[in-house]
């Protein structure tokens, strides 16, 4: 009886177990299909961007004479000192320069105290953090007979306590103390702006023992959409412009990858077929601003006109090298089928075989290849027979107990080992199933949402399936129309008890999937397909508008709204609807001819009704 009852609990834990596992599986997966699926919309925005203005780059385009003067002048700390007064009733770090160590400590206290660093040493910081980089190769060479132990970290994405756990746990940044940031920064979480302030603090006092690598977020579009440009402007809103157009020079300064005694190598994203080290080593790195080009090859290869791709005045030919071997270390994933193609998940780079690790190995007598760019529930992931580890340090991602963060301690055996954290202030009061609830809720809301704002679509695909008008189709044909509409690549018939109804015939009520979501509407006469329109493009619009804002007010005349939204509904084979120009007269409250264009944009978002009568 007791080893009958024993059988009996332990399997209903096992049960108990998996489907746990298999609620947080499919939820990190929704996750990871949205996050990919906008990356695929951002770089759709960027050749919106070219088509409106295709032979400009955009950092140039949009930059304002006054505060590109801080850039191409070479501004010195000096002059932003006798510019900027710094009043006595600021409390937080006062830096002078050279930096010490005790400036890195300061600004370690200060932002753990939720203080900022005054805009004037943040300017003076980015450029001498700037003269340091432009000396630097593209790709750095370190040895570990400098050092006992190297420490590579992967994607921080702002989260600043797992920057602070890591010096914690790991120790700061010395001369016996190597570290080695694989970039991605910024964007997503809410202290980017410390982070980098704290690593380029580091970097100026330690050049030879603290290295960064460039990731594909630092990069002003990405920026736009991601939320590093709203941090900048709402922690710095006097001085925004000039530290924005300056990081973006600062970036376009830091170094391409990491070499460690010849035999690892250390870059942001992968590795292609053409991937040529010799030559990334070589070009000139600035030059590729913003990505600007590396996007215009891009949607050359994909949506644009071909004539793009090989029209000389648009992208000499050894600028197309250029773009494709950044585009690919940058933005590229390691698979397990041999071959190099197409990265369609992220609209941007490729996917890259243990074939194409083996023959650079052989090219360049590499043993191991240590990049980031890829959440992973653990913190870390080996593939390609042991050859390529994938390390992500940002914790918590997607959600409170989503993931652990890790980085590595590389010996001078090259052994890597793996260190593994997890900063929290609530997972562990919670239960397992606590946990895997919270993650599971956020990210069907999330993904409930995405089915709201293509309504239109969806409901134009369940008729193909449904020619009697019934709302009711099967479970196969619903999980094929999904599919269709939103190519996500997710288990929708897994996903179907938590996302739609089944009727008393077993068949799927079509419906039911909008549930009790439905597109805010600021006026009432707004027709429902213009709400869906708008709710759906609203990221893209808004970083459109910010472009074209060159003031950061957050102001955009009436007309120049008109005329951005014809051209980006032409371009994106959009109806265009007169309703909206009426929508947008409606919303100049004050009728001085320009309205606050992200008010107008926040107005159109999903809302759950029950929790709209609850607030």
């Amino acid at each position: 009886t007791v080893i009958r009852a024993a059988i009996l609990i332990q399997n209903w834990y096992r049960l108990t177990m998996a489907r746990l596992e298999m609620r947080r599986r499919y939820s990190l997966s929704i996750f990871q299909s949205i996050e990919y699926a906008d990356e695929q919309d951002q770089l759709q925005v960027f050749s919106t961007l070219l088509f409106f203005f295709p032979l400009v780059p955009v950092s140039h385009t949009f930059t304002s004479p006054s505060v590109s003067q801080v850039v191409d002048e070479g501004f010195n700390i000096q002059e932003f000192e006798k510019e900027i007064h710094v009043p006595d009733s600021y409390y937080g770090p006062r830096l002078s320069f050279p930096l010490t160590v005790e400036h890195a400590n300061d600004l370690l206290n200060a932002f753990r105290n939720k203080q900022l660093l005054h805009a004037r040493y943040v300017l003076q910081l980015l450029c001498e953090t700037k003269k340091v980089l432009k000396e630097m190769p593209n790709i750095t060479y370190l040895s570990t007979s400098y050092s006992k132990e190297i420490t590579v970290c992967g994607d921080l994405h702002g989260n600043l306590d797992d920057l602070l756990l890591i010096f914690y746990k790991n120790g700061l940044p010395s001369e016996q103390n190597c570290y080695v940031f694989n970039g991605d920064f910024v964007d997503r979480g809410k202290n980017s702006m410390e982070i980098i302030i704290i690593l380029f603090a580091f970097l100026l006092i330690y050049p030879n023992y603290l290295h960064l690598n460039r990731g594909n977020h630092e990069d002003y579009i990405l920026n736009l959409r991601y939320g590093f440009t709203k941090e900048v402007s709402k922690k710095y809103k006097d001085h925004r412009n000039q530290i924005l157009c300056l990081l973006r020079d600062v970036f376009s300064w830091l170094p391409l990858a990491t070499i460690i005694d010849s035999k690892v190598l250390i870059l942001h994203g992968g590795i292609s077929d053409t991937t040529d080290l010799d030559f990334l080593n070589a070009l000139e790195r600035s030059k590729v601003r913003d990505h600007v080009y590396v996007h215009v090859i891009l949607f050359s290869l994909t949506n644009l006109a071909e004539e793009m791709l090989v029209s000389p005045h648009l992208l000499p030919a050894l600028t197309r090298v250029c773009c494709l071997q950044i585009l690919d270390i940058l933005w590229s994933d390691p698979r397990n089928q041999n071959g190099c193609t197409p990265n369609k998940a992220r609209g941007g780079g490729c996917y890259f075989g243990p074939d194409v690790t083996a023959e650079l190995f052989r090219r360049y007598n590499l043993k191991l290849l240590i990049r980031s760019h890829e959440f992973k529930q653990e913190g870390y992931e080996i593939s390609h027979n042991g050859k390529v580890i994938t390390i992500f340090s940002a914790s918590n991602y997607y959600e409170e107990g989503s993931n652990r963060g890790a980085y590595i301690k590389l010996n001078p055996e090259l052994i890597p080992r793996f260190v593994q954290y997890q900063v929290s202030k609530y997972t562990l009061r919670h239960s397992l199933r606590d946990r895997v609830g919270t993650i599971e809720s956020t990210a069907l809301k999330f993904l409930r949402e995405k089915i709201c704002a293509h309504r239109s679509e969806l409901t134009s695909a369940f008729a193909q399936y449904d020619p009697e008008g019934t709302g009711r189709i099967s479970v196969n044909d619903w999980a094929a129309a999904m599919e269709s509409v939103l190519q996500l690549d997710l288990p929708w018939r897994i996903l179907r008890p938590q996302l739609a109804l089944l009727s008393p015939d077993g068949k799927v009520d079509c419906m039911s999937c909008f549930g009790d979501l439905e597109i805010a509407q600021p006026v009432k006469e707004v027709q429902p397909a213009l709400a869906e329109t708008l709710c759906r493009y609203r990221k893209d619009l808004e970083i459109i508008f910010n472009i074209i804002d060159k003031d950061q007010s957050g102001l955009i005349s009436l007309e120049e709204f008109s005329q951005t939204w014809k051209l980006f509904a032409s371009h994106l084979g959009i109806v265009y609807n007169e309703s909206l120009d009426k929508l947008v007269l409606s919303m100049d409250y004050n009728k001085d001819g320009y309205i606050d264009f992200n008010e107008f944009l926040e107005a159109f978002h999903v809302v759950h009704r029950l929790q709209k009568k609850a607030d």
